[in-house]
């Protein structure tokens, strides 16, 4: 069981890079993919009790939605919109792996001193879920495109996701399928966001939002101009 725990920390740390070097929009919604359907294998083989209904539940549910139904979601949010499927940078690629590299470092240092209580021999969770977290803040900042906003998001929430799986083993079902929902939600108000900045302004940059005071103003204009007096 460990060493499979373990291929899938090193699995989820990879597509971390991988998102931090991905150039292309599509590439990095697969690429979410895969991290949440490794996420969602993973319950099934950190607990020590074995496959429960509970763990099954959860499994299928994040494996689900996070590595089916929401990139689904954002590949169709994606075809819609006009603009281009590459993404565009406040920090370029390469950069971005350098600084990951380093946040990787200060993350396993982070996990020496903080090491998990209840599941001793996984000294790289710690490092793996600070990592996560951390790139989907990066990714947030880093990025232009909205679309490539709300992948940061779920980067971040998987981070999240995965130390529970390792610290909160005695939370309720209920919690944890209800943290789900509200990403699913989260994730669907943003994509509508998305369709519609992408409706009004050709693209989907958050760049672009700083024209949007101009805009609202155009609009009240005319309609006052449209208005009979």
């Amino acid at each position: 069981m460990k060493e499979m725990v373990n291929a899938l920390i090193a699995l989820i740390v990879m597509v971390d890079f991988l998102l931090l070097s991905a150039s292309s929009l599509r590439a990095a919604i697969r690429i979410v993919a895969v991290q949440g359907m490794a996420l969602g294998l993973l319950p099934l083989f950190v607990h020590d009790d074995g496959l429960t209904i509970r763990l099954a539940i959860i499994s299928i549910l994040v494996i689900s939605l996070k590595g089916a139904l929401i990139p689904r979601f954002l590949a169709r949010g994606l075809r819609e919109e006009n603009a281009g499927r590459e993404i565009t940078y406040y920090v370029g690629p390469i950069a971005s792996l350098l600084i990951g590299i380093l946040v990787m470092c200060s993350s396993l240092w982070w996990g020496n001193l903080f090491p998990v209580p209840d599941q001793p021999g996984y000294h790289l969770a710690i490092p793996m879920a600070f990592f996560t977290i951390i790139t989907g803040l990066f990714l947030v900042v880093s990025r232009r495109q909205a679309l490539m906003q709300i992948i940061g998001y779920l980067v971040l929430e998987n981070g999240i996701y995965a130390f529970g799986v390792f610290f909160a083993q005695s939370e309720s079902m209920l919690i944890e399928i209800g943290i789900l929902l509200d990403v699913f939600v989260g994730v669907f108000i943003m994509g509508v966001m998305v369709f519609h900045i992408s409706r009004e302004f050709d693209n989907i940059e958050t760049g672009q939002l700083n024209t949007l005071r101009d805009w609202i103003h155009g609009r009240r204009k005319s309609s006052q101009e449209e208005t009979p007096s």
